[in-house]
């Protein structure tokens, strides 16, 4: 079993369920099947969703290529704003657990923003937060991230 269908398989469960997750603010998970049929318009050929969240109207996926951020705006959320990261900019992440009460979990995931990856043309960075129940299994999707910073952090000092 490889680390996207051990993340695949990590069972979201919190107090309250899903809403409840998504009135605290964190994001619950959602099956590729049911992510596909309501956005597999935002893909790209070839790419696959292979987890994903929601928080009430906003959705969080993981495909093989990039994490996609679709933030559903206004009071009937038809107006909608789509961020990707590439797999390919991430250079850090880092992981916060739940503590005591009703603390959440969160990933950091620090990025690359400007079209060349290396320094000596000058370099964005940016950081994307992401929140989870207290509950919610976070160490394969870190490991599974970390993975990707680091391999990101070998080609790019080449």
């Amino acid at each position: 079993m490889g680390i996207l269908d051990k993340l695949n398989n990590t069972v979201t469960q919190g107090v309250g369920g899903a809403f409840g997750q998504g009135l605290l603010g964190n994001l619950s998970e959602q099956t590729p099947e049911t992510l596909t049929k309501e956005f597999g318009m935002y893909l790209m050929e070839g790419e696959s969703i292979h987890m994903g969240f929601k928080l009430i109207r906003d959705v969080v996926i993981f495909t093989d290529r990039r994490i996609i951020d679709i933030d559903k705006q206004g009071a009937t959320g038809k107006k909608t704003r789509i961020d990707t990261i590439y797999l390919s900019s991430i250079i850090n992440v880092s992981c916060e657990t739940a503590g005591f009460g009703l603390d959440d979990s969160e990933i950091n995931v620090h990025y690359i923003t400007s079209p060349y990856f290396k320094a000596t043309v000058g370099v964005s960075i940016s950081e994307r937060t992401f929140e989870f129940p207290k509950k919610y299994n976070m160490q394969p999707l870190y490991t599974y991230l970390a993975g990707i910073a680091y391999s990101n952090f070998q080609t790019i000092n080449k």
